[in-house]
């Protein structure tokens, strides 16, 4: 296996145009798998194929190992790519499909045989081995494209969105299938995809780009705990965050709805103006359903609640607020951006299933203040991350 080094790595499609990616340095361990997550037309996919060599790169340095990559084209960079198409030749069966690039590499006949048998043997496909992919569903198809991948015993593999033309249910199954071939091979692995539940359940780190630059790299329970600004706060977690607006007011932040006490230590970071706060809406709880020891510890009020969402396991409810004019179209701005859509301002609330709040009524609800995050509305850089690495 390899590790892959990108320092300040540029992408431009033409001189003078904006950088397509914009100075990224990222650092992919021997054996490890980091996940390249962000919303479409981030720079992922282009960021990737510059590792393959299928892009070049306008500046910067690309090492494989220690060794300068740049100039080397595809095959002498010994990397093997799964993209979003399966790409599988449809007049070939499975055997052949998968054995394709040991034929290309002039391969015995017995160790094309042995190495395709440990392949499909690993990925479940020994049954399918005489069909052709127009017999295959979605998911066997994808499975004979990452098993021609991992035939070659490449020094690392790239997947491009592999996973993005199956269904939601088929998709979880390939993406659990993923992880487990990937911690029994141990193999160098870049990981594109524009789904973030994808990202954090397979990456061991997590790289989230924006424009073409990136905003984090960090393990998937770091990313959710502390992320360092407005964006990624917002693209990861599902339900998203809530972003809502926030001043300090003596020992408290004051937000539309109630006063949360602050730590000291945090509150001597806080500019005055204008902030915004984040809270998860699984951060939030039904205060009927919380116990006594749990309520000391946090902040209880009330909130009209006009929706509420039942989803079997859980329910979200939803409960607008005003908010100023400025700081409500901050919010709505990072809203389009993540998935498109304005909302109004509102909070979302994640109930446990056996909650009794209705939607149409004033609910009681809790707030764990150890988790609310503040925002500079100005930055988008987070204050409490900052207030962590401080400390």
């Amino acid at each position: 296996m390899a590790s892959i080094t990108l320092e300040r790595v540029v992408k431009r499609y033409a001189p003078g145009a904006p950088p397509a990616v914009d100075g990224v340095s990222l650092s992919v361990r021997d054996g490890e798998l980091v996940a390249l997550v962000g919303p479409s037309g981030c720079g992922k996919s282009t960021l990737l194929r510059m590792i393959a060599g299928l892009e070049e790169i306008t500046e910067g340095e690309l090492r494989l190992d220690a060794e300068r990559a740049n100039e080397q084209g595809p095959r002498e960079r010994g990397l093997a790519m799964v993209f979003q198409s399966y790409a599988l030749y449809p007049h070939l069966t499975v055997f052949e499909n998968v054995a394709f690039p040991l034929r290309l590499a002039r391969r015995r006949e017995e160790e094309i045989r042995r190495k395709v048998g440990e392949v499909v043997a690993l990925l479940g496909l020994e049954e399918l081995l005489d069909r052709k992919p127009g017999q295959l569903s979605g998911g066997q198809r994808q499975r004979v494209a990452i098993g021609r991948a991992i035939v070659r015993e490449a020094r690392a593999y790239l997947f491009d969105e592999p996973l993005s033309n199956l269904d939601a249910r088929l998709r979880g199954q390939t993406r659990t299938e993923l992880a487990r071939l990937q911690r029994r091979l141990g193999v160098t692995t870049v990981y594109v995809t524009h789904d973030q539940l994808e990202a954090m359940t397979l990456g061991e780190r997590v790289a989230v780009l924006r424009r073409g630059r990136l905003q984090q790299v960090a393990p998937p329970r770091d990313l959710y705990a502390r992320p360092v600004n407005l964006f990624v706060a917002g693209f990861i977690g599902s339900p998203p965050m809530n972003f809502v607006p926030a001043i300090v007011d003596g020992e408290c932040l004051s937000l539309p709805f109630t006063r949360v006490p602050l730590p000291s230590e945090l509150l001597r970071r806080l500019p005055p103006g204008p902030l915004i706060a984040g809270i998860r809406p699984e951060h939030l709880a039904d205060a009927a359903l919380v116990t006594r020891e749990e309520r000391g510890r946090g902040t209880t009020f009330e909130a009209r609640v006009d929706l509420i969402e039942w989803l079997g396991d859980a329910q979200l409810a939803y409960a607008p607020y005003d908010a100023p004019r400025e700081l409500a179209e901050t919010i709505r701005s990072l809203a389009r951006e993540l998935d498109g859509e304005a909302p109004r301002t509102q909070l979302v609330v994640s109930l446990d299933a056996r909650s009794g709040i209705r939607g149409g009524a004033t609910a009681r609800l809790w707030l764990d203040p150890r988790r609310v995050h503040v925002f500079d509305p100005r930055t988008g850089e987070s204050l409490t991350a900052a207030s962590s690495a401080a400390s």
